[in-house]
């Protein structure tokens, strides 16, 4: 029997503990406005996206946005993180704002000639309002040049303290009105941050927007844990804490900052990954030299064995309606992906690369799963469809490991390692699942292990 042990590509890193308070984003209300601009469609009209995605990944779209006008000090805040999040998809090119023409936006309306000589395809156009009492309004609106029509006209209401926020949904308005598709912008990652020495690493529990922006700690490094995982369904975290050495499940609310234990599941507990309805968790727990894949429903009715430990049978991950898992196992003598329905039985192999292959995690439209491939050319992060076709290496490096997709499925967040004395410095970034695009995401310590909540809206 083979003595269990970690994948050596699953290092999964280290958390503590010590819950910190995190309230929930503050809640806004949203209208769309009832009246038609100058010359335009009426306000929140759609006409199908303006570009298919694919023809966006060719040559991202031309989009400017425009100064918005502003009585409160963050309207320039909020049109640069709005050009960043457009920026950051890889299917927009935010034009440079040194290059707009003086007077391009009059009474709210584009001055279409402007616009149209520096290529642009769209426009935002916006309004930041201070109402006193800590209260803003933001209104914005979206105009095809082509069409010299309005495609969107919304004004939201919000704390002054909100305003990032409000930019990331107004990302995510004019992405499904120009794509076709949900966006990802108002979303938020939870990670692990590493600090410290490389032989007294201090490794906490984290959570941001997804951008790297309004970080937070949420446990004090004072104790290892592992593996966070985003509920898909609320704002709530788990991970496995090996508090008095001995590793057990928790939940941490995003909401109230409570934290309560799931339970102890053996020797050695791996994962959790969430059912997509958020209300069990999928683990493997070491047994005899093995490891099992279980099902824990969070209601407290028990444990479900769904593999046995007769090989190691580790990382496993719904598909998005529930009726299959993937996961990794060395039950054919190496470390390769395998699918079953979520009841457990057989399991199909997909993998059949000249290496070993871990972490696998399906994307949210159940069209692919992306996974960490080891082999004679070091890590890779790579893609395939869930039959095991189509399989494509996105990027590669000393160590890329921990994918995790964005809540549309369009990008993925991976961390990178370096070879160097120190060994600590691991960075998320992200890249668009068609291999381009590949950014760092600045966070204030070192960082490792993904989890893309999501969308807050």
């Amino acid at each position: 029997m083979t003595r269990f042990r970690m994948p050596p590509f699953s290092r999964r890193g280290l958390i503590g503990v010590g819950a910190a308070s995190l309230l929930a984003p503050t809640l806004f209300s949203a209208r769309a406005d009832a009246q038609a601009a100058p010359g335009g469609a009426p306000a929140g009209g759609n006409n199908g996206p303006a570009i298919n995605v694919s023809g966006a990944q060719n040559a991202p779209i031309p989009i400017a946005v425009a100064p918005f006008t502003d009585s409160s000090g963050v309207g320039a805040q909020i049109t640069g993180v709005l050009s960043d999040d457009l920026s950051h998809s890889g299917l927009f090119r935010a034009i440079d704002p040194a290059s707009f023409v003086p007077n391009s936006v009059n009474n709210g309306t584009p001055v279409w000639a402007n616009w149209t000589i520096l290529g642009a395809q769209a426009v935002v156009t916006g309004a930041v309002t201070d109402l006193g009492g800590g209260q803003l309004r933001v209104e914005f609106r979206l105009w095809n040049v082509g069409s010299q029509q309005q495609l969107q006209g919304t004004a939201y209401t919000t704390t002054a303290a909100n305003w990032r926020r409000i930019a990331h949904i107004i990302g995510d308005v004019v992405y499904q009105q120009m794509i076709g598709e949900k966006g990802y912008f108002d979303s938020r990652v939870a990670y692990i941050s590493d600090a410290g020495r490389a032989t007294s690493p201090v490794r906490r529990l984290a959570v941001m927007d997804y951008d790297g922006a309004n970080n937070q700690f949420l446990t004090d490094g004072l104790a290892m844990s592992l593996s966070p995982e985003y509920n898909p369904t609320r704002q709530q975290l788990a991970f496995v804490s090996f508090r008095d050495n001995h590793p057990r499940v928790y939940l941490f609310d995003l909401q109230n900052g409570a934290e309560r234990m799931v339970g102890s599941f053996g020797e050695m507990t791996i994962g959790p990954r969430f059912s997509p309805d958020g209300n069990s968790l999928l683990m493997s727990v070491s047994r005899n030299g093995g490891a099992a894949i279980v099902r824990v429903d969070l209601s407290g009715s028990g444990m479900t064995e769904l593999t046995d430990a007769n090989s190691i049978n580790v990382t496993p991950c719904y598909s998005p309606d529930g009726s299959q898992i993937v996961f990794n196992s060395d039950r054919d003598g190496n470390q390769q992906l395998f699918v079953m329905s979520a009841s457990g039985g057989s399991a199909k192999r997909i993998s059949f690369g000249p290496g070993q292959y871990a972490e696998p995690t399906w994307s949210p439209s159940g069209d692919q799963i992306a996974y960490t491939f080891w082999g004679q050319g070091g890590f890779s992060i790579g893609v395939m469809q869930p039959d095991g076709s189509g399989e494509r290496i996105l990027s590669q490096g000393f160590l890329v490991e921990g994918a995790t997709f964005c809540p549309n499925g369009r990008v993925l967040m991976f961390y990178r390692q370096e070879q160097t004395s120190s060994g600590q410095d691991s960075r998320l970034v992200t890249i668009g699942v068609d291999g381009f695009n590949e950014r760092l995401v600045d966070t204030p310590t070192y960082g490792s292990d993904p989890s893309w909540g999501p969308l807050l809206s």
